[in-house]
């Protein structure tokens, strides 16, 4: 008797594993390694990469939800090396862009939802239970607490750090940490810069434009001014100012003392 159903069509890799009652669809891809857990639903226009972890309960390339869909022919991609926690949805794209992303090396957690057209970077870990909304951009390096709900359209810069339950409703910046309801920026994510290799100085030239940034101004242009006359030229510099310039949501706030 089959214990699971394997379309004729989908493209299983060297050595991919597939557990009990799990079921792959047509135009499916996997790569090799990759071990589907049971119980694991894999929908038509998936691409999961090699040395892969999908875990019982979860379902990839399902329809987006999305009312504007109109069956359009979308895929949802998932890098090498991501492990796939219980209960995960991974929704394919519209036709805005055609594809939702996850990257590689990257972790989601338990109940983590990824709808519609979001990028997801490499080495991100998504903890339990966040939900990105559509067309959301998570950059390399993010970490997100759990329980967090990110508004469409937010853009998540490199190397953030987000805590738990709070709730995104503006755009990131990269190498910050934010935490508090009203998503106000609380420092540089320095420990998570260490541990990829940033030296003290690259840490504290951060540390100095953010300051100004956030905490010396209120007006963001006026800090951005500053930051060009007053900042040494380099990549982090030219990242941070790029990032704001290009920011479509507004920018989370420096934490106010009341």
């Amino acid at each position: 008797m089959e214990t699971n159903f394997i379309h004729k069509n989908a493209k299983l890799g060297t050595n991919v594993k597939v557990g009990m009652f799990s079921y792959i669809d047509d135009n499916v891809e996997i790569g090799d390694n990759t071990f589907i857990y049971p119980n694991v639903t894999i929908l038509a226009g998936t691409k999961i990469g090699a040395n892969c972890k999908v875990f019982p309960g979860a379902v990839l390339g399902a329809q987006p939800q999305d009312i504007s869909y109109n069956n359009e022919d979308t895929i949802a991609i998932i890098g090498d090396n991501t492990t796939i926690r219980e209960f995960v949805t991974v929704n394919r794209g519209t036709k805005a862009s055609g594809k939702t992303v996850v990257g590689s090396n990257c972790l989601l957690m338990a109940y983590v939802h990824v709808a519609h057209d979001c990028v997801v970077g490499n080495n991100c870990i998504l903890s339990n239970a966040v939900n990105l909304a559509g067309h959301v951009t998570v950059e390399d390096w993010v970490i997100i607490g759990g329980l967090n709900g990110v508004h469409q359209f937010i853009t998540i810069g490199k190397h953030s750090m987000i805590g738990g339950s709070t709730g995104l409703r503006m755009d990131v910046p990269p190498y910050v940490k934010v935490a508090k309801a009203e998503n106000s920026y609380v420092g540089v994510n320095s420990i998570g810069l260490k541990r990829r290799g940033y030296s003290d100085d690259d840490i504290l030239m951060i540390h100095n434009i953010y300051k100004k940034l956030f905490v010396q101004h209120t007006n963001i242009s006026k800090a951005v001014e500053d930051i060009k006359a007053n900042i040494p030229d380099s990549i982090y510099k030219d990242e941070i100012l790029d990032f704001v310039a290009n920011s479509k949501r507004g920018l989370i706030k420096g934490l106010r003392k009341k």
